[in-house]
């Protein structure tokens, strides 16, 4: 601390710039942006209040991760998973006969690109794709703690397990379980090969045009032959090209579409406008040429989240 400068002056240069990656932290422990916002303001209020007992003998960042990570810990044993429909049960086989919304289920969110941290965008693949995070709620918490540390964060054992009040043995012994119980649940997370940028951006132009136009052969063959819809907060999703050309041949055509482009979880996508009126955000998942994923979150107001507005 300079000779002028006061202790909240000081505790803000020092904190302030981790903001956005705990920000990014919380989210992947928990999945909800809203979630992970009010752990990382509950974060900054405990720091500050035992700032006077910081001693330096941690770094600042170290120090703030173990207060996020404890408070993520201790929202945890408090709410239930964050999920998106693949999670909860076989793929719908008819879409003229989708169940109702279901709000009441805690779903996954989210994050816009510009709200996480930008170096976890850069490497979305390795610790922000929506896979990843959907994934990650399976895991219980010590587990989930432990990979995102170790394998995200690439914190040593022996500070993954000063955070958490375990030897590194134990941390290790978790970590394998955490591995191998994530290869089970999605296995070809770090597969994903996206088209290179010129490929990439024809491609989701297309899609978009595509998806305005209710064009079905186009989208026929813009989809591979395994791709995934999901559209949250219904619980119904589709799996398999055909199902998903099923889907949309029921369902688009009946109102006028337009997609605004945006980011999420370092992914491509899209905010939808039925008729001028925000309807959905879609996190696109590409693989060669082809989209492999879309997950719709049909909830206008997360439009506003990434600066848009309702109306267009």
């Amino acid at each position: 601390m300079t000779v002028t400068e006061q202790p909240h002056d000081e505790f803000v240069r020092l904190t302030g710039p981790f903001r956005r990656e705990l920000l990014t932290h919380c989210y992947r422990m928990l999945g909800s942006v809203q979630d992970a916002e009010d752990l990382v303001q509950e974060t900054y209020l405990r720091a500050w209040r035992s700032y006077a007992d910081f001693e330096g003998r941690a770094s600042p960042r170290t120090w703030l991760y173990r207060i996020a990570t404890n408070a993520c810990l201790n929202a945890l044993r408090h709410s239930s998973r964050r999920v998106l429909p693949a999670g909860l049960g076989a793929p719908a086989t008819d879409p003229l006969a989708l169940g109702p919304r279901n709000p009441e289920i805690p779903w996954l969110e989210p994050i816009p690109d510009e709200r996480a941290d930008p170096a976890a965008v850069v490497a979305g693949r390795a610790g922000l794709r929506l896979a990843l995070i959907a994934a990650l709620q399976h895991l219980p918490p010590q587990q989930r703690t432990v990979l995102i540390l170790r394998d995200v964060l690439a914190w040593s054992a022996a500070e993954t397990a000063d955070v958490l009040g375990i030897a590194p043995a134990a941390v290790q012994s978790t970590l394998q379980r955490a591995r191998a119980r994530l290869d089970r649940l999605e296995p070809a997370i770090d597969e994903i090969a996206e088209p290179a940028e010129p490929e990439r951006r024809d491609l989701l132009d297309r899609y978009a045009a595509a998806f305005e136009r209710a064009d079905i052969a186009e989208l026929t063959r813009l989809l591979t032959e395994d791709a995934v819809w999901q559209m949250p907060p219904n619980p119904s999703w589709f799996a398999g090209r055909d199902s998903v050309i099923g889907l949309l041949t029921a369902r688009l055509g009946h109102k006028a579409a337009r997609l605004v482009p945006l980011r999420a979880n370092g992914q491509p996508g899209f905010a939808v406008y039925h008729d001028g009126e925000a309807f959905a955000v879609q996190v696109i998942t590409l693989r060669g040429p082809a989209v492999a994923a879309v997950t719709a979150f049909h909830d206008a107001a997360l439009v506003r989240r990434f600066g848009l507005p309702l109306r267009i």
